[in-house]
């Protein structure tokens, strides 16, 4: 049974969510917890860390639901990845009445939790 979570128009670049989403694809979820604790990476660690407790609170949730037994120990990070948003464009000005564009990215992340294939 999977569960997902996703948070859109974060306000990083998909780029740097990527290098943390890169480290917890694949774990335990006990274990991506810890990894996402002690990351350089503090913003974009807090993000991935917020929607990795929603898939799992989702995935409990949905268990009840089906009035199955979940252990959140069973779980795992099937997937996880970061899709490119929609840019907010401003301009700078420059020197001699130019301008220059400056795109704000913003990222859409998704992670899905699931139960670990011998469980």
């Amino acid at each position: 049974m999977e569960a997902r979570a996703v948070a859109r128009y974060v306000r990083q670049s998909a780029r740097k969510l990527r290098l943390v989403v890169d480290l917890v694809r694949g774990r335990n979820v006990n274990e991506a917890y810890a990894i996402l604790q002690h990351q350089p990476k503090q913003k974009a660690a807090g993000i991935v860390e917020k929607v990795l407790r929603s898939a799992v609170a989702n995935a409990v949730r949905k268990a009840e639901q089906e009035g199955e037994r979940l252990d959140v120990d069973e779980l795992v990070v099937a997937r996880a990845y970061v899709n490119e948003g929609p840019a907010l464009k401003r301009w700078r000005p420059r020197a001699m009445g130019r301008a220059f564009p400056i795109r704000k990215r913003t990222s859409h992340v998704v992670i899905v939790v699931d139960r670990r294939e011998g469980a």
